[in-house]
């Protein structure tokens, strides 16, 4: 019984059919839900928009910070893992779509410096950033939705200008392309999407990979720099 109305009420939470694993025990499923609730609790906490209609809640783990609130639009059944920090500073801020979770200790920065104000970031429905991730979106990050990540996943959007030798490279001023991923991607663990970096859908990039350049839908990369190194097709 108790079983069957979780499986119901996530159901609606997430939008889609949501199934336990028979051979999960009840105490550990007892856990579950305690930290859920309490979730549910410090949403209202950080001014994360709460609702009683449970197609729309959001879930909060301890010790999150949530910097330039008025910037961060988070959308129903996300969840926010233990200690992670977002700030929304930018031009089109932080959006966070159905159903996303955000890693424990990840950080989501959309501005660098306040003298140039970032992009920003949105992550599409469903969408998964493993735990220690980074994005920096100064440059716009665009993720799409159904994109599994591992952890210590990095996005760099902006790079230094360095050709002047006369002027340190901090006074330079900086160049910005974005980086776009596709739908329905895996990304694997520690890999580093550089500014400039776009990604079609469908695509598999491999653990470590150092992604710069345009890659094709349904391709598998890796490497260091990454390149093609067979399609899904």
């Amino acid at each position: 019984m108790i079983r069957s109305l979780i499986e119901i009420t996530a159901s609606k939470i997430k939008g889609g059919p949501y199934h336990l694993d028979p051979k999960l025990p009840l105490s550990a499923l007892s856990s579950f839900v305690c930290r859920r609730a309490l979730g549910l609790l410090r949403c209202v906490f950080f001014g994360v928009k709460f609702s009683l209609d449970i197609r729309k809640l959001v879930f909060v783990e301890p010790n999150v910070c949530l910097r330039n609130r008025k910037f961060i639009s988070i959308g129903p059944g996300a969840t926010l893992g233990r200690g992670v920090t977002i700030d929304g500073l930018s031009e089109s801020g932080v959006n966070i779509g159905r159903g996303v979770n955000i890693g424990p200790y990840s950080i989501i920065e959309a501005t660098g410096v306040i003298t140039n104000l970032g992009k920003g970031c949105t992550i599409g429905a469903n969408s998964g950033l493993g735990a220690f991730s980074f994005i920096g979106a100064a440059g716009g990050v665009t993720i799409g939705s159904d994109v599994i990540m591992g952890q210590r996943v990095s996005f760099h959007s902006e790079n230094h200008r360095f050709d002047d030798t006369e002027v340190v490279i901090r006074k330079q001023g900086v160049t910005r392309e974005g980086i776009t991923i596709g739908d329905n991607c895996w990304v694997g663990a520690n890999v580093v999407f550089l500014d400039g970096a776009k990604v079609g859908s469908g695509c598999v990039v491999a653990a470590g990979a150092v992604v710069r350049g345009v890659f094709p839908p349904n391709c598998v990369i890796g490497g260091v720099p990454a390149k093609v190194l067979k399609t899904r097709v």
